[in-house]
């Protein structure tokens, strides 16, 4: 069976479980756990036998144990730091001195580690790939991953949880670090030590995504077949499952395993034994390739009843109404009573309930991140709403997406005529040669109220990379007023027109 028709049997959201061989694709300082200690070990000796020499002594049952080597290097790590104050790792002895005068004490093993990874360098190779990845956002219900990097909350902008947060979470727009996160050095998971400590807290977390697991198709991603993080999950399932139930079949037949085969472009599903120690052999469903953005695509095109992004978006309505304070509440029949600053979940016959996710002005300051999404399901709701000609209303890129909407050429031509109108009345002013937004914003000569046509002016006579204004555009802090909804337009139309 091929990935996409696979995947298209999925009834629910997925479930990502995210490993290290992500990382390791798409960026330029990531490590194997081998390659990250093997790093640690040489830039603080000098060599690379001190490494194999902790290798050589943390060898069981045939197998080398990374928690063991890391227990061993993080003591000698932290000892020679501290008889070396103002030496290689300085500032690693900064940050440890800086905490403890506030009584928080951190491993400086951990604090280099943090430092290691904490700067996402992604290889510009993978960029399309990336984006196709980032695509699958919309469909994904959480993510679960075992990577220290934050990787994956730069790509999808979820929630990240660690520790004890996990247990109180919004399954929903979350990510589930389990072994820890570089924005909280103290807490990651690497050493023997650490391993046994998560262990004898892990059953509240493992209840919190065994649920996860049992109504959620699992997809993992950067893992290989042979993975103790696979076979711990499997075993965790099939410990409260019956093997051979009907909803052991249905969690099997939702279980994806993306395995990585160099050059390999192959998109087959098949089947595999996976042997999980103390119960028998499972099979799974696995995919070897290297053609990741087949598997994104076949994610990003899953159609569902309800949307995860529609599942996020009650969520948080319903967290701010069981938490209580100034919030009404409202239960009616008649959704036309309500006034527009309420909130509303409504329950009853889809004859007399009408729900639109977005309004236009919410899609404006949604514009990225739909295009990120080509979220094609959001965009029809427009067939169901009226752009007025004097509204400023990006629709070029949004066409591209959704070629369903309807009205497109007429929403074209007003969004052409206002920027002509606003090019004919813009102010002398603002017509001054400028080779980038800071420039502008520098400029005394030009008044506040007029920067963003300035701004504007520049990018319409091609003065400012159309990155850097999408650059300006995401990092606007208010996203609803005149000025942003037609800078976007401009950039719009001149990106995609």
């Amino acid at each position: 069976m091929d990935i996409k028709d696979f995947v298209s049997n999925f009834k629910n959201h997925p479930v990502l479980f995210v490993g290290t061989g992500i990382s390791l694709r798409y960026l330029e300082n990531s490590f194997s756990w081998d390659g990250l200690l093997r790093k640690i070990a040489c830039e603080l000796k000098g060599n690379e036998e001190y490494y194999l020499d902790l290798k050589a002594h943390s060898r069981v049952d045939g197998q080398f144990r990374y928690d063991i080597i890391a227990e061993q290097l993080e003591s000698d790590f932290n000892d020679d730091l501290s008889k070396d104050r103002d030496g290689k790792f300085k500032f690693v002895n900064d940050v440890f001195y800086e905490n403890m005068a506030d009584d928080i004490f951190l491993s400086r093993f951990k604090i280099y580690i943090a430092h290691l990874l904490e700067e996402l360098k992604y290889r510009p190779e993978m960029s399309d790939e990336l984006a196709a990845f980032k695509r699958i956002r919309k469909n994904i219900g959480s993510v679960i991953t075992t990577n220290y990097d934050t990787l994956v909350e730069d790509i999808f902008e979820f929630n990240p949880l660690i520790g004890n947060s996990i247990l109180l979470s919004n399954p929903y727009g979350s990510i589930y670090k389990i072994h820890g996160c570089v924005t909280d050095a103290e807490r990651l998971i690497i050493t023997k030590s650490d391993y046994q400590a998560f262990d004898s807290k892990y059953e509240l977390i493992r209840a919190q995504l065994l649920s996860l697991f049992i109504h959620n198709p699992i997809v993992f991603i950067g893992y290989n077949v042979g993975d103790e993080n696979i076979k711990s999950i499997l075993k965790t399932i099939f410990s409260y499952v019956e093997p051979n139930s009907e909803e052991a079949e249905r969690i099997r037949s939702n279980f994806l395993l993306v395995e990585f085969q160099r050059d390999c472009q192959s998109t087959e599903i098949t089947e595999h034994d996976i042997d999980i120690h103390g119960l028998y052999q499972i099979r799974i469903n696995k995919v070897k390739t290297d053609n990741f953005s087949s598997v994104f695509n076949a994610l990003s095109e899953l159609v569902l009843p309800v949307s995860a992004m529609d599942i996020r978006k009650v969520q948080s309505v319903w967290k701010k109404i069981t938490t209580g304070g100034e919030i009404k509440v409202k239960i009616t029949e008649d959704l036309e009573n309500l006034s527009n600053d309420q909130m509303v979940i409504a329950v009853g016959s889809d004859k007399t309930i009408k729900y639109e996710f977005l309004t236009k002005r919410e899609m404006v300051a949604n514009y990225f991140d739909i295009l990120d999404e080509e979220n094609s399901q959001l965009l029809e709701t427009l067939n169901k709403q009226k752009v007025q000609s004097s509204q400023w209303f990006p629709i070029f890129a949004f066409s591209k997406i959704c070629p369903q909407l309807d009205e497109v050429d007429i929403m074209k031509a007003n969004q052409i005529a206002k920027i002509d109108t606003f090019k004919a009345n813009i102010s002398s002013s603002c017509k001054i040669n400028h080779n980038s937004i800071d420039e502008i914003l520098c400029d005394e000569n030009i008044t506040n109220s007029n920067k963003e046509n300035a701004i504007c002016y520049s990018l319409l006579a091609g003065q400012i990379e159309l990155d850097k204004i999408e650059a300006h555009l995401k990092n606007s802090t208010d996203k609803t007023d005149t000025p942003y909804r037609r800078l976007v337009c401009i950039y719009d139309y001149i990106r995609f027109g």
